[in-house]
């Protein structure tokens, strides 16, 4: 089969708020989360130094700040935030939920020439 699906809400709910969907979608290379984050949520503290993931978070409802070492970044509904992997990062909701898509992979040579290079394709429609 060349696709699998599964629903956030079939997939056990872990640390309050997140959803870990790769292993249920049989992901490769690539981490999905889904996060429903319960009013005043915060999520812990950590990096991605070890594993060298870089990180994007997609905010699909709500606002919400996203602490980035030291630094705070308000987020409204739509945006999209990418993390290096060594910068520590946190999620702090505020008074009303919010829902994330957190999207994780390692990094990857960029300029093209490595043999891990990815492609870039558009979506033609």
């Amino acid at each position: 089969m060349s696709y699998r699906t599964v629903n956030y809400e079939d997939v056990e709910q872990v640390s309050d708020a997140m959803h870990f969907l790769s292993e249920p979608l049989g992901c490769r290379q690539v981490g999905v989360t889904f996060s429903r984050c319960p009013p005043d949520w915060n999520s812990k503290p950590h990096d991605h130094t070890d594993d060298e993931h870089e990180e994007v978070y997609v905010l699909i409802q709500g606002s919400a700040e996203v602490r980035i070492d030291d630094e705070s970044v308000d987020m409204e509904t739509g945006d999209a935030i990418w993390i290096a992997p060594e910068a520590t990062r946190q999620i702090r909701n505020g008074a009303d939920e919010s829902a994330f898509v957190l999207i994780s992979a390692p990094e990857f040579d960029s300029d093209g020439s490595g043999a891990d290079a990815w492609g870039i394709n558009a979506f033609q429609g």
